[in-house]
């Protein structure tokens, strides 16, 4: 909304006209509205926090962790009636920031509140029904079955990637370089070498252009996959949250990256990587996160004041993905978030090797996270450490995007 004022020929004008008023036309630029989403969002969720937490608690929805190993739940019993659901601490001030600050008249915003709201409401949906199936039967935690929510998650990819790849081929029809980037999968690492108007050979990124059906696969493959995995990851205190706002960081940046030009200088063409005209005004939302994720590591740090249950980790890792899929950055993701990828891993190779062996296990427990745990290391360790990593990768995969 503010940027919308700001855009307007009259205000500007008449902010114009004094040096105090005229600092506020900053807010035109993208990058300044990105680090004020941080601040905002971070703002939003803190003030707010302390007031959603006790109405949680006087609704009573709290966790109840109970898992398949003894010692885990001995380890684990001190979390007991933990306010959950603190997700819509996170999902608010992201949706709010984003109304307040972005463009929202660019598309790629438009899609991204989609997924935010759609996920949300579908982790709102399963901790519910896990909390009114509690009252209703003691012992009873069952919220929406597998099978659903994985259906309700590939739904909202499927519709993300078809018009995500629709508006990709229509709006940039007169510009076929434009097309092929918003629909390409990108190889890091690898440039190539094409002839630009006048003949002469320039470097380019290394493209894979997408059919409808490959990019929608790779939508639904990111959204859901990302969706899941932060899911799984949302095990310990600060372990999620403090992880997420580090990826979606180095996703701020990337975002900028590939849709900043001004006059004639295109900075995704410069550090060879897919422009995509008005894809930097998704940083907007992915400061919103940042700034999200780290006010919600003020309560959820240990000892947890409130977890982010279904409701908050679904749209953070939807989110994550969508921005992959509109940078096309999937294989950054997946350097960047390989905490969340390990995660995910470890559980379907100890589902796996767990039916094929009939019972034998390759970790002590699974997501990996709690195998450290039984392993020695305590819940504050094993949460800096892969902060740690994260921060690491983060490094590693911005780094590549000048090695070509």
């Amino acid at each position: 909304m503010l940027y919308h004022l700001i855009d307007l020929d009259t205000v500007r004008e008449l902010l114009g006209r004094t040096t105090p008023t005229r600092a506020l036309l900053v807010l035109r630029w993208v990058e300044f509205r990105a680090v004020l989403a941080v601040v905002c969002s971070f703002a939003i969720v803190v003030l707010s926090g302390p007031r959603v937490i006790r109405w949680l608690i006087t609704k009573k929805i709290g966790d109840q962790p109970e898992f398949h190993h003894q010692a885990l739940n001995e380890l684990t019993k001190h979390k007991s009636n933990v306010p959950t659901m603190g997700g819509v601490l996170i999902t608010g001030a992201i949706f709010g920031t984003t109304l307040l600050l972005a463009d929202l008249s660019s598309f790629y915003v438009g899609m991204a509140l989609v997924c935010l709201v759609a996920l949300c409401a579908i982790g709102l949906a399963d901790d519910w029904l896990k909390l009114t199936a509690g009252r209703r039967k003691p012992g009873s935690r069952h919220g929406l079955r597998s099978w659903e929510k994985f259906l309700f998650q590939v739904g909202v990819a499927v519709l993300l990637g078809i018009f995500t790849y629709r508006y990709g081929v229509s709006k940039f029809a007169v510009a076929n370089e434009f097309s092929d980037m918003a629909r390409a999968l990108n190889v890091p690492g690898v440039k190539t070498w094409v002839r630009d108007a006048a003949g002469a050979f320039v470097p380019s990124p290394t493209l894979v252009v997408l059919g409808a059906w490959a990019f929608v696969g790779l939508t639904v493959l990111m959204i859901t996959g990302f969706s899941n995995a932060v899911n799984l990851t949302d095990g310990m205190d600060g372990l999620a949250s403090g992880v997420t706002a580090i990826v979606a960081f180095a996703f701020m940046l990337l975002c900028v990256i590939a849709g900043y030009s001004h006059e004639d200088f295109v900075l995704a063409k410069y550090l060879l990587v897919p422009y995509i005209p008005f894809g930097d005004e998704l940083a907007i939302v992915a400061g919103a996160m940042v700034g999200a994720c780290l006010g919600f590591l003020w309560f959820n740090c240990h000892p947890a004041q409130v977890f982010m249950g279904d409701t908050g980790s679904l749209p953070l890792g939807g989110l994550l993905g969508y921005f992959a899929i509109v940078t096309r950055q999937e294989f950054l993701l997946i350097v960047v978030g390989g905490v969340f990828v390990l995660e995910a891993l470890s559980v379907m190779l100890q589902v796996g090797y767990f039916k094929a062996t009939k019972g034998q296990r390759i970790f002590r427990c699974a997501p990996i996270h709690h195998h450290f745990h039984l392993g020695g290391w305590t819940e504050q360790q094993v949460v800096v450490r892969a902060w740690i990593v994260t921060a690491l990768l983060a490094a590693l995969a911005l780094a590549t995007v000048k090695l070509r």
